[in-house]
């Protein structure tokens, strides 16, 4: 089904006003995913989503703070986690905000300055019912004496423009992907498969990537946002897979 808009949340926001609060996502240019040859690769399944091995958190509602980036982020960290330790445990968004110096909070920031940040400190992230979501930048808090935290190993960044089937060979074999995206069309999405009209020339919002469907006549990556269960499908967006629609291919992060 092709994507329909109407009137949402976000309805009696003029487009500037829209982006000036929400599209706060500050893109990097990336080095091209380059394969390397395997031998005989398995094929990709028809239809994959992590949702379904339980190991997506909940969909947040980023309020008018614009820390999606950091939403993503955490999203990735969350999954990444879940898959290795099989527990899936809701992280501190709002921890992120805070100190991760080499960005501006709820004014916006940048995945890959948010992952690098935390790759170099090896700063554990604390449960977010330790460091609560306040929907504005605050002073960072540390918690040294926690009992539980979760750190990154690594990360991995690529564009991957005109390479799908890599990026969804990724998703399958790693986990969700934490992406940058143009999202300036999806102000008044309410369901379906955006396909068209999806390109302002800049990516301006991160999500992330739980899984995509192949399955049916247009096929789609399913992404998450950050904009509460009520927006879209769920707090869900279904984009075309092909074109580089949204700029879906040109800023994805994978949490090692």
């Amino acid at each position: 089904m092709t994507a329909v808009y109407g009137i949402n949340q976000f309805s009696h926001l003029f487009p500037e006003e829209f982006k000036a609060i929400y599209l706060r996502s500050i893109p990097h240019k990336l080095p091209r995913y380059r394969k390397v040859p395997k031998g005989k690769e398995k094929p990709l399944p028809k239809k994959f989503d992590w949702r379904d091995k339980k190991v997506i958190a909940e969909v947040r509602n980023q309020e008018t703070c614009g820390g999606c980036w950091a939403f993503s982020v955490v999203g990735g960290i969350e999954s990444a986690y879940a898959i290795k330790r099989n527990i899936l445990e809701e992280l501190s968004v709002q921890q992120v905000i805070d100190c991760s110096y080499n960005n501006y909070g709820c004014n916006g920031g940048s995945i890959v300055s948010a992952l690098s940040w935390l790759n170099q400190t090896k700063v554990k992230l604390v449960r977010d019912s330790e460091y609560t979501f306040k929907a504005q930048t605050g002073l960072c808090h540390y918690f040294e004496r926690s009992d539980f935290g979760v750190s990154i190993t690594g990360f991995a960044a690529y564009d991957f423009s005109g390479q799908e089937e890599e990026m969804m060979r990724m998703l399958v074999s790693w986990g969700p992907l934490a992406v940058t995206v143009d999202a300036v069309s999806w102000q008044d999405y309410l369901g379906g498969i955006i396909q068209y009209h999806c390109s302002s020339g800049r990516a301006n919002h991160a999500v992330l990537i739980t899984g995509f469907d192949r399955t049916g006549s247009i096929p789609y990556w399913i992404v998450q946002n950050s904009w509460g269960p009520t927006w879209g499908i769920d707090g869900y967006v279904r984009v075309k897979i092909g074109s580089n629609v949204c700029e879906m291919l040109s800023s994805d992060l994978e949490v090692l």
